[in-house]
């Protein structure tokens, strides 16, 4: 720790406002970030979809950039298995000089959600600078990252750099779809040694801006909940719609989920969570902060937890959320149904499991006729990582360094990602910062996804800057 200390005490002393001396994206790149944008333009247009695309493909080639920079087969591993030859990964390590201190591990998702080219404004396996924006699947989610990862340790295999710690890195398939073959499981299961590290560095974090420019928070990503699906299904012998009934199995299942729309999960906190609130609540100048402020004071604090709860984003960091997201039902237009069933899908707080939500959901419902069964699972349970210092406070340095002003805020993601694998092995991962987004969300999942091509180059200078305090630290 203290030599942590020397390292910020320096980074404090030479620290300048990167992102006002940043030239303007119009001005000519320099040679390595042209040579970055050759990289990243070749992994948008690598089309990873589980559909039509190819992680296998993608990891092949980046293996091959490792390889040109001077890595060598011991050091670089693309891997895949026989029942899902498309859905491989790779992964590498540049060794430390340290036989004592842990390595920290770079961990990426090649694959990408499906994108149909009649639906978008451009080609999205086609990297397009326009309006100062990157557009293409996966230029947000989550390429960029990827590229920044695989360039900088080739840099610093050409440049000789020797970091302390052995920097790893995983870039793996089956991220974005359940059903997929996960390489973080698979890693995590079978090649634990291959990423075992102090902590991972993982999507998730990142800045958010005004929607004009104006950049007003950083994140840091420390936990996640655990996303899982349920159904539940009600059955009835039927008969002809002519004589119609109540024991309807439409009416119970339409019972059921109207139960579960009126039924909130109780608050829930953990330490990321409460100082979130905390430290975001502080930013707000009205009620809502001062709500943020007072609910991580006392999370029973019913008057602050509904006026908190106003912002749907902050309701669903306060507890597991459960809502119908699919329903089918009957099997004629002249026959009662014999029938109907939903899928609900559950954002699980960290701290609970999939069992005790479905207990929950079926004491909400209160029908012993109607079935609830859990759908396969995405990943273990979530287990929130610390708020270890050692990886918040350079990241709150870097962040002081290149963005003067803007705090540095731990947050946990509603959403998911494969770090649910690894914490689960016992391997802590944080979402980093340094990239930032529109409140818009960029089109993250959906229509013409974008990414901010200042905040591209700004994040892989900040990023190198980040990951060499974190190798050097003790």
């Amino acid at each position: 720790m203290q030599r942590l200390k020397l390292l910020l005490a320096g980074l404090a002393l030479s620290a300048a406002p990167v992102l006002a001396e940043e030239p303007p994206m119009d001005q000519p790149l320099r040679p390595d970030q042209t040579a970055f944008r050759a990289l990243y333009k070749e992994l948008v247009e690598t089309n990873t979809t589980l559909s039509a695309g190819s992680c296998t493909k993608a990891a092949e080639r980046l293996a091959a950039h490792l390889k040109k920079a001077g890595f060598t087969d011991k050091e670089v591993t693309p891997f895949s298995v026989p029942e899902h030859p498309k859905e491989g990964g790779l992964t590498a390590y540049l060794a430390g000089t340290s036989k004592t201190e842990k390595a920290i591990l770079l961990l990426g998702h090649l694959d990408v959600v499906e994108a149909k080219r009649e639906d978008w404004t451009r080609d999205p396996f086609t990297l397009i600078e326009e309006n100062n924006y990157f557009y293409g699947r996966g230029t947000a989610d989550m390429k960029a990252l990827d590229a920044i990862w695989v360039d900088m340790l080739a840099r610093w295999k050409k440049e000789g750099f020797h970091p302390k710690r052995t920097i790893k890195l995983a870039l793996t398939c089956g991220e974005e779809t359940t059903d997929a073959f996960n390489g973080a499981d698979y890693l995590a299961k079978n090649k634990l040694d291959a990423i075992s590290a102090a902590f991972a560095l993982n999507e998730g974090g990142g800045g958010r801006t005004d929607g004009h420019g104006k950049l007003l928070v950083e994140n840091i990503q420390v936990g996640e909940k655990k996303a899982q699906n349920y159904r539940i299904e009600a059955t009835n012998p039927g008969g002809h719609s002519s004589i119609p009934v109540r024991d309807n199995a439409i009416y119970e299942l339409a019972d059921a989920i109207t139960k579960i729309r009126d039924y909130e999960f109780p608050v829930k906190m953990t330490d990321t969570t409460r100082t979130y609130f905390a430290e975001a609540g502080k930013l707000r100048n009205d009620e809502t902060g001062q709500a943020m402020i007072a609910l991580s004071q006392n999370p029973d604090d019913k008057a602050a937890e509904a006026i908190v709860s106003k912002d749907r984003s902050y309701h669903s960091m306060l507890r597991t959320t459960c809502v119908a997201t699919l329903l089918d039902g009957g099997h004629a237009e002249n026959a009662l149904p014999q029938r109907a069933g939903v899928n609900i899908n559950c954002r699980i707080f960290p701290g609970e499991t999939v069992e005790g939500t479905m207990a929950t959901l079926a004491k909400v419902i209160d029908d012993p006729k109607l079935k609830i069964t859990a759908n396969q699972q995405r990943g273990p349970d979530a287990v929130p990582p610390p708020l270890d210092p050692k990886v918040i406070e350079p990241a709150k340095a870097m962040v002081a360094k290149y963005y003067p002003g803007v705090p540095l805020i731990p947050s946990m993601s509603t959403g998911a990602t494969d770090g649910v694998f690894l914490e689960a092995a016992g391997i802590p991962v944080y979402g980093v910062p340094g990239s930032w987004g529109e409140p818009d969300g960029g089109g993250v999942h959906g229509l013409n996804e974008r990414k901010s091509v200042r905040s591209v180059y700004i994040a892989r200078d900040f990023l190198t800057d980040l990951v060499k305090i974190y190798a050097d630290a003790e």
